[in-house]
């Protein structure tokens, strides 16, 4: 399996460079070879037990993605690996072993550049299922990137997930990631955010537990969202 796994990383390395050499770009037929050999790699790499295989397989995926490459393929990986140890577990004599939160997040930055309503609806569950800090600060972040917010729905889930670690464990980080969510989805309605849940909670980090520079960016947030009221 090693073998072959090599023979394609070195086919797909392989494709663009012969047409490089030759001056000229891939044709049709070469990019559907490349595509088509890349997503073999990605699917073989992202089962592997290992995590450093599932990280090559992001690598793979930003690259594709980079390239406008949005197929169900990719977002199907990107799935299973936001969720791997969290909802999809491997147990060996009762511990999970394929528990990897740097893959989660790490899968949930590509979600957020994927953009699509499949991959937010991903991230939206991420933060309701995982309890890593720093796998869901990177989805509420991706949350932000998307945009997009119909019925409030992701404000109002964001705006859950920061209240969640409030009050037990607040967090700087993912304070200041949804803040930037917060902002970015607003910018996209013109400056507007009409979920209430979200400015009690900007509120909150602005006279919250959290650091000053959290606590004036906050603030700072709340001043430009009043200009629209």
């Amino acid at each position: 399996m090693l073998n072959i796994k090599r023979f394609l990383v070195v086919l797909f390395l392989a494709v663009p460079f012969l047409a490089i050499g030759q001056g000229r770009e891939l044709t049709v037929e070469e990019s559907y070879l490349q595509d088509t050999i890349e997503l073999m790699i990605i699917r073989e790499q992202s089962r592997t037990d290992s995590r450093d295989s599932k990280m090559v397989a992001l690598e793979f995926i930003n690259d594709a993605i980079m390239r406008g490459n949005r197929s169900d393929e990719i977002r199907a990986t990107l799935e299973f690996l936001s969720l791997e140890g969290v909802m999809n577990m491997t147990r060996e004599n009762g511990r999970v072993v394929n528990n990897f939160p740097d893959v989660r997040r790490e899968a949930a930055t590509q979600l957020g550049l994927l953009g699509t309503p499949e991959a937010q609806t991903t991230l939206l569950r991420m933060i309701n299922v995982d309890n890593e800090p720093m796998v869901i600060t990177e989805a509420v972040r991706s949350l932000g990137v998307i945009g997009t917010n119909e019925a409030d729905e992701v404000t109002r889930a964001i705006a859950w997930t920061v209240n969640r670690f409030h009050f037990n464990n607040p967090d700087n980080f993912l304070a200041l990631s949804a803040l930037d969510a917060f902002e970015r989805i607003a910018a996209a309605n013109g400056g507007v955010l009409t979920d209430r849940s979200a400015i009690e909670v900007i509120f909150r980090i602005s006279e919250g537990p959290y650091i000053r520079p959290v606590q004036e960016r906050a603030r700072i947030l709340l001043n430009s969202l009043r200009r629209f009221e």
